[in-house]
C-alpha cells in the first residue's frame, strides 16, 4: 500500500515541475526562440525592444594621384573609340567613397592632338567621361599643366567639369577664384579643399591675378589666411599641394615646412601630387601628410616608379579619421591603372616608409 501511495505522490511532484518549469529553469530576461510562433500576438507581446546603437556617420573619401589624359593617353582613347578607356579597370574601386578626389593635371578643350614626347598637355573635352565613370567629385587643377593651353583652355576646363558636376579647385578666372575652396556636404559632415601649386614649377604667368585666370600659387601667408577663413566652416579640412622633386623618393624642405604649416594652421590632412611617384607619409601632430600619390594615369611608362601608385581611403567620423586604407596601384601597357598584385603592392607600400 505505501509503494502505492509513494508512486501517486511521485508523480503529482513531477507533474508540478512540467506546469512550472519556465518558472524554475529560465533565468530572468533569457532570450528564447521563437520562430515558430511568430504569428501569435501574444508571444509577440513579449518580445523585447531591439536595442537603439547611437552610431555616429562616417564619410569616406578616397584620394589618388596624376590623372593626365593627353599625349599617348589620348591617342589610346581614339584608339579604342572608347572615352572611358583609362579608368575602366578602377571605377569599382574609385566608386567606393562618398568623396573621390584627384589631381587633374591636363585642361579639358578642343585641339589638336598632342604628340608623345610634348609637354603642353590638351585632352579631349570627352574624356571626361571617365573621370564621370569613375566617380570624380572634386578635383585639384592646381598643376603646372591646367594652364597649358592659356586663358581659353581654362576656362573650357572649368565650364566641362560644371557641366558634368565634378567641382575643382586650385584654380579660377581670378585670384580670388583661384583660392576660393570648395566645401562638399556628406551626411551631415562638412569637408573644405583648398589647393595650391608650386611657383618655382611653371610660368609666372600660370598664377591667377586680379584680371587673369590662372592657378592658385603657394604662398605662405595666403595658406594662413585660407585655411583661417575656412575652418570655422566646416568639420574637415583638406589642404592638396601641386610640388616636390620630379621622381624623387622623398619630399624636399619646401614641401614639408608648406604641408606643416597647414597643419599648424589649422588643416587636418595633406595631400600632395607632382613627383610622379610615391613619397613618404608623414603623422605630424597627429595628422597625415601624403607628400605624393604618384601616377594614378598618365602615358610614363618609362620606368617602374612612375608605373606605380597609391590609393588612399580615408573613413572619417564627427571628430575622427580612421587608420587609411591603402590600395596600391599599378598603370598597365593600355595606360589603365589596375590594382597591383600582392607582391608588387608591398614594395607600394614600402615607399611611403
Amino acid at each position: 500500500m505505501k509503494a502505492i501511495i509513494w508512486t501517486i505522490v511521485g508523480v503529482f511532484l513531477i507533474s508540478l515541475v512540467f506546469v512550472f518549469k519556465e518558472d524554475i529553469f529560465a533565468p530572468r530576461n533569457t532570450v528564447f526562440d521563437l520562430s515558430s510562433v511568430k504569428n501569435s500576438q501574444s508571444v509577440k507581446e513579449k518580445i523585447l525592444p531591439a536595442k537603439v546603437v547611437d552610431k555616429k556617420p562616417e564619410v569616406s573619401l578616397i584620394a589618388v594621384g596624376d590623372i593626365m589624359l593627353s599625349r599617348s593617353v589620348e591617342q589610346m582613347m581614339i584608339a579604342q573609340n572608347d572615352w572611358q578607356w583609362p579608368f575602366e579597370l578602377i571605377a569599382t574601386t574609385t566608386n567606393q567613397a562618398d568623396i573621390s578626389f584627384a589631381n587633374l593635371e591636363s585642361p579639358l578643350t578642343p585641339g589638336r592632338i598632342i604628340k608623345t614626347g610634348e609637354f603642353a598637355f590638351r585632352a579631349d573635352p570627352k574624356s571626361v567621361a571617365g573621370l564621370t565613370l569613375a566617380g570624380f567629385d572634386v578635383v585639384s587643377l592646381a598643376n603646372n599643366h591646367t594652364p597649358n593651353f592659356g586663358q581659353d583652355g581654362l576656362e573650357n576646363t572649368f565650364k566641362i567639369l560644371a557641366k558634368n558636376n565634378i567641382a575643382y579647385v586650385g584654380a579660377g578666372l581670378n585670384n580670388l577664384g583661384a583660392r576660393q575652396p570648395i566645401i562638399m556636404i556628406r551626411q551631415g559632415l562638412k569637408f573644405g579643399f583648398l589647393a595650391y601649386n608650386d611657383p618655382g614649377v611653371v610660368p609666372v604667368s600660370y598664377q591667377a591675378s586680379d584680371k587673369r585666370a590662372g592657378t592658385a600659387f603657394i604662398d605662405i601667408n595666403n595658406l594662413k589666411e585660407d585655411v583661417a577663413r575656412l575652418r570655422p566652416q566646416v568639420d574637415w579640412l583638406i589642404v592638396t599641394m601641386h610640388a616636390g622633386d620630379e621622381y624623387q623618393a622623398r619630399p624636399n624642405k619646401q614641401q614639408q615646412d608648406f604641408a606643416h604649416t597647414a597643419i599648424d594652421a589649422g588643416a587636418d590632412l595633406v595631400i600632395g601630387h607632382h613627383p610622379h611617384v610615391v613619397q613618404t607619409m608623414e603623422e605630424y601632430r597627429g595628422k597625415y601628410i601624403f607628400y605624393s600619390l604618384g601616377n594614378f594615369v598618365f602615358d610614363q611608362l618609362w620606368s617602374e616608379d612612375t608605373r606605380r601608385g597609391l590609393v588612399v581611403k580615408f573613413i572619417f567620423t564627427k571628430d575622427t579619421i580612421k587608420t587609411p586604407e591603402f590600395i596600391p596601384v599599378y598603370v598597365n601597357k593600355f595606360f589603365q591603372p589596375e590594382v597591383a598584385k600582392e607582391d608588387l603592392a608591398g614594395k607600394i607600400l614600402n615607399r611611403l616608409k
